[in-house]
């Protein structure tokens, strides 16, 4: 059972709480923890804020997702100028900019950067799901876990 879904927002931080919504609604009527949930919410406000920021010249950046097979998987893709390189260690404490690639980091199970300079940047956040007792979703996961599916 995969569920996809797919975002086009316009470049604005107005859209951000809307992808939030989007994403926690479907990790939580499937039964993934609340803490789960907010890591992936976090992670992915973090990837939306910088293609919001560092985006441009386009208008609209994309959001796509997968959640299924006990993860989820979502990709935020920018058409900006692309990255200049991927911070290491945190900014000064001064600095207003330059956490959000340290904290996406901090709160995913992996993450990888596309980058196409000119082009624009990919950003591919992957959370292995934890779930509430109960949770339909974990139970047809093992199911399909457990007949080679």
């Amino acid at each position: 059972m995969d569920i996809e879904f797919s975002l086009a927002m316009p470049r604005d931080a107005i859209g951000i709480p809307v992808v939030r919504k989007v994403v926690g609604d479907a990790l939580r009527s499937l039964g993934v923890t609340e803490e789960c949930v907010a890591d992936i919410l976090l992670a992915t406000s973090e990837a939306c804020a910088n293609a919001v920021r560092h985006g441009g010249p386009a208008t609209r950046y994309d959001i796509t997702g997968v959640i299924g097979n006990g993860r989820c998987e979502l990709w935020v893709t920018d058409r900006g100028h692309g990255l200049d390189g991927i911070p290491r260690q945190l900014p000064p404490s001064d600095a207003e900019h330059g956490r959000g690639i340290l904290i996406m980091r901090a709160v995913v199970d992996d993450i990888s950067f596309d980058i196409s300079p000119g082009r624009g940047t990919t950003v591919r956040l992957c959370k292995e799901l934890d779930w509430d007792d109960g949770a339909i979703a974990r139970h047809l996961t093992l199911d399909r876990h457990l007949a080679g599916v």
